[in-house]
């Protein structure tokens, strides 16, 4: 999956630096910039990203604010970039993912979004696992065995399509959007939780390939073995999505084994 990440630094060439850097990343969406502490801020409130890589010392408030200030639920994955190493305590005191030193080497920088990757995968992988416990009964949980759902609403202005489940090729979320896309390739964006779908979706129909997507296991057409253990995913509507190494596990001993 694409990783989300923004830039702080108030220096413009350290921060096109980086930019650049993170541009070079077929894996990274970089989705802003900010030069101060409430810019930053603002940046995050309004952009929700995965990863923000943030400069020690802004105007006016430093990276470690802008950590403590953020609402719960709101705080990125947070990476410090900063010429001096004398506040190393303290972001791994707040759970910074990491700290990286100017100027930041481009392999140096290429660890720490495959950190990030692997931080929000198996973040994902707890958060199903924790789906899966027994609780009461409520509008996010588990449709009871036999009673998953086989069409989907979807509203389009005044109008509410019943979408067959099995047309369903992909589910995609991307920040407060989900993006469904059928096997005739018509695709649907709403404001739906993918937790909340897939509850409902029969698992062995319906299987996770990352963060924030499902696969209509019927309308896979290829899987391509890649790099580093993970295989892409080719659809019969001709849509690729990639599997991420810990989903990647699960899709061998679903699909792959004889």
């Amino acid at each position: 999956m694409t990783l989300r990440v923004i830039v702080a630094d108030d220096e413009r060439p350290a921060r096109q630096f980086l930019v650049t850097m993170l541009r070079s990343f077929d894996d990274v969406d970089l989705v802003g910039e900010a030069k101060s502490g409430n810019e930053t801020m603002r940046l995050i409130e309004h952009t929700q990203p995965d990863l923000a890589l943030l400069d020690l010392q802004m105007p006016e408030m430093d990276g470690l604010s802008i950590v403590r200030s953020l609402r719960h639920g709101r705080i990125p994955l947070v990476a410090f970039v900063t010429a001096f190493d004398e506040h190393a305590v303290s972001a791994f005191e707040i759970e910074a993912l990491d700290y990286l030193l100017k100027p930041v080497d481009r392999d140096r920088l290429r660890k720490t979004i495959d950190r990030a990757h692997e931080r929000l995968e198996r973040d994902a992988l707890a958060e199903q696992e924790s789906d899966r416990q027994p609780g009461p009964a409520d509008r996010d949980g588990p449709a009871p065995a036999g009673q998953y759902i086989d069409r989907f609403p979807i509203r389009k202005q005044d109008d509410i399509y019943l979408l067959p489940v099995h047309h369903i090729a992909s589910v995609v979320s991307e920040g407060e959007l989900m993006h469904v896309t059928t096997v005739g390739k018509e695709r649907y964006t709403m404001n739906y939780r993918l937790k909340t779908l897939e509850s409902k979706l029969d698992p062995k129909r319906f299987l996770r390939v990352g963060r924030g997507a499902l696969v209509n296991v019927e309308a896979i057409r290829k899987i391509t073995p890649m790099p580093g253990g993970s295989y892409l995913v080719t659809l019969m509507n001709t849509q690729q999505l990639r599997v991420s190494r810990s989903q990647s596990r699960v899709l061998r001993g679903h699909l792959l084994q004889v």
